[in-house]
């Protein structure tokens, strides 16, 4: 294993390469890359007082880590910060390699596991928050009711809790095309796995995101997203008739999701405040098949990556994460998100965030 070395996001930024062996899917040498956030403290080297707690993110398709916003808020919670970079994903894709290309999503518990164990050991045995955008909180859910069946489950590993911020769990679309769709998507998955799904390339979601003033490496997270692969689709789809029949990820879980979804071909103002992406109310739908205790909670005004929104709603979606994670570790007011329901206003934000 290498050691940590400087990260493209800059100073308090670091990566460590985690070799996964060759690829199941038959493209070469295969890699996941861990980013981890340590911010100066002024103290000598060796004498930072660390956290002993931490929150893992996994990013979603067409996605890698980028989000310095969210790294810098959850240190402020006093958190330890790490982030994902899946195999084929952002910083771990190698050239010739199909980007975000798996055949089966149980692949990736390999560097799951394994960045789960470096950061336990980097806070000393501590709790670990898992937090996950988009395809993302599809993967750590699956991952992690597959962990819970270990002897101590979820917790004897180390994992406190779960953040999923607008989990993609169902294929969008009328449910007569969504029947018929998976069908052909399965042949084709088997037959033509690395073809791309015919259609039109839409950029909505990400010119949105750059009128919004965020900014990240175009080709890690091109504006009208990667090819989508029969084969990867055909995975994504085993992976969420999974979750419908019902998981147990044996840790409470808080899903954050936009008020409202539209699609449309063409930017204009409304994209910004809607999840341009996915289907909200099939977020609301499942959510209930994570088992444990959930807590569901839209927000308003949010993008599809909650955590890219506006600044109004950004600072409801923070303070919302905070509530809940204070209730998680017993230090939340009475009466704050601790129980199953989708809230239906969330409250008034009580700052903005940049």
């Amino acid at each position: 294993m290498t050691t940590w070395q400087p990260d493209i996001l800059g100073d308090g930024y670091e990566q460590l390469v985690l070799p996964l062996g060759d690829d199941p899917d038959g493209e070469g040498e295969i890699t996941a890359t861990l980013v981890r956030y340590q911010p100066a403290t002024g103290a000598p080297e060796g004498a930072r007082d660390l956290p002993d707690r931490a929150v893992l993110y996994v990013h979603g398709f067409t996605d890698y880590f980028f989000q310095q916003h969210i790294a810098e808020h959850v240190a402020a919670q006093g958190y330890r910060f790490f982030a994902l970079d899946l195999r084929k994903c952002g910083r771990s894709r190698a050239p010739g390699q199909t980007p975000h290309f798996v055949t089966d999503l149980e692949d990736y518990d390999q560097e799951l596991e394994e960045a789960l164990r470096i950061v336990v050991a980097e806070v000393s045995g501590g709790d670990v928050v898992l937090a996950a955008h988009s395809t993302g909180g599809l993967v750590l859910p699956l991952w992690l009711d597959r962990l819970n069946r270990r002897p101590g489950g979820s917790g004897a590993a180390g994992v406190r809790g779960l953040v999923l911020n607008s989990p993609w769990f169902d294929l969008q679309g009328p449910s007569y095309l969504r029947n018929v769709g998976t069908a052909a998507i399965d042949v084709l998955g088997r037959l033509r796995p690395r073809a791309a799904v015919p259609g039109r390339k839409f950029d909505t979601y990400g010119v949105s995101l750059q009128h919004g003033g965020w900014s990240y490496d175009l080709d890690l997270k091109p504006l009208t997203g990667f090819p989508v692969r029969f084969g990867w689709l055909r995975a994504v789809r085993i992976g969420q008739a999974r979750l419908h029949r019902g998981l147990d990820v044996g840790v409470p879980s808080l899903i954050l999701r936009s008020g409202a979804s539209r699609f449309s071909p063409r930017y204009d103002a409304t994209i910004d405040t809607v999840d341009a992406v996915l289907d909200v109310h099939q977020i609301a739908r499942w959510a209930g098949c994570l088992g444990n205790r959930t807590t569901i909670v839209p927000i308003t005004g949010a993008r599809h990556d909650v955590f890219l929104s506006t600044p109004g709603p950004l600072a409801t979606a923070f303070r919302e994460l905070d509530l809940w994670l204070g209730w998680l570790n017993g230090t939340g007011a009475a009466g704050e998100p601790a129980g199953t329901g989708d809230v239906s206003a969330p409250p008034r934000p009580t700052g903005e965030h940049a």
